[in-house]
């Protein structure tokens, strides 16, 4: 049962991306997350390192993985959730309290990553769009988060 306001709808360039966030997991971040979507954040960026068979990334402002909100970076929230196809986690640098508002959604199995970085949700509905979205690291003409709202 999806508790009330914690879907994140991603209307994006290949079709609809529907994630059920999990506060149970990582309560700062599914917040953080849910205030940026209400600020139109995402709205318009880009999928700026996408890797076949690993994961779809996007969340930065600039396109190119080097930024972030005006807001301070989240302590991790480390869980034994495992990423595997369609999981929703946070992008960090080497600290692992340096998330901010970039994520990614693994296309598979990627287990290595487990306990090291924060996972706060799933994608429940359109993962075959997640799948068309244009591969590069970087990404030449990429796809996009059209609009992102929360429900």
């Amino acid at each position: 049962m999806l508790e009330a306001g914690n879907t994140l709808t991603l209307e994006t360039t290949q079709g609809q991306v529907v994630i059920e966030m999990r506060p149970d997991l990582a309560p700062a971040h599914v917040a953080h997350i849910k205030k940026l979507a209400g600020e139109k954040f995402y709205d318009g960026v880009a999928f700026h390192r996408v890797i076949d068979g690993f994961m779809a990334q996007t969340g930065c402002p600039h396109g190119t993985g080097t930024g972030g909100s005006k807001y301070p970076n989240l302590k991790a929230e480390f869980s034994a959730e495992p990423h595997v196809r369609g999981t929703c986690s946070m992008a960090r640098a080497q600290d692992v309290n340096t998330a901010n508002s970039q994520f990614f959604i693994c296309f598979g199995d990627a287990r290595f990553l487990n306990k090291q970085y924060t996972v706060w949700g799933k994608v429940t509905s359109g993962m075959e769009n997640v799948d068309k979205i244009k591969r590069g690291e970087p990404v030449r003409d990429p796809d996009r988060i059209v609009s992102a709202t929360v429900g």
